[in-house]
């Protein structure tokens, strides 16, 4: 399950659970005046702690690295496709809220809002699946 590169501008190591060494993919895009941090589960690629499992803890040491203020990003987590027979979805964003005390909301972006967000097509958007991998 190799995700593409397409799907994130740079590898972005972090410290997992227990400090173990994890790693993700990430983009930054800046849209109105503010930050769009993307994260990018790279699967068999990360020796570590999961995108998910890492939540605010990798949020704060992204916007550490990259000098972001915290309270002023949108953080999305994605799931990319992975083009597998065993794949059944397309892949999918997820913003997240951290405002909720230690337990994240998790919003499902519909492909179209994903797509606007991120100026380019969603793969597995249901209305075309035939779109390409991030």
């Amino acid at each position: 399950m190799k995700v593409s590169e397409k799907c994130y501008d740079e590898i972005f190591s972090y410290k997992g659970q227990w400090d173990m060494p994890s790693a993700c993919g990430l983009r930054i895009i800046k849209k109105q005046g503010k930050n769009c941090v993307i994260v990018t589960e790279l699967y068999q690629d990360n020796p570590g702690t999961s995108v998910a499992s890492a939540g605010r803890s990798l949020a704060e040491q992204i916007c550490r690295a990259k000098n972001l203020d915290f309270d002023k990003i949108t953080y999305l987590e994605c799931n990319p496709a992975t083009n597998s027979k065993l794949s059944f979805y397309g892949e999918e964003y997820f913003e997240v809220n951290f405002d909720n005390g230690p337990r994240p909301v998790y919003r499902l972006l519909p492909p179209e809002e994903a797509e606007e967000l991120l100026g380019q097509a969603v793969q597995g958007n249901r209305e075309n699946p035939d779109y390409p991998a991030c």
